[in-house]
């Protein structure tokens, strides 16, 4: 799965361990789904979203329709 997230928390200047404390979870898995090693779960691709201010389409992307 692809995603923004790393352009979306790069923009407001926030480091992984800042985006992490916001969505609760570890650095660890912020650095994982950025690479594309973790697919978020749904509640916590909602909580990014809401975070975002944006639907969880345009953060997350299916590999298959991009």
């Amino acid at each position: 799965m692809r995603n923004r997230l790393k352009v979306l928390r790069a923009e407001r200047d926030w480091t992984q361990a800042k985006l992490a404390s916001e969505l609760e979870v570890s650095r660890q898995t912020v650095n994982a789904i950025e690479k594309g090693k973790f697919d978020p779960s749904l509640p916590l691709a909602f909580k990014a979203a809401r975070l975002f201010g944006l639907s969880i389409e345009e953060i997350f992307q299916d590999e298959e329709t991009c």
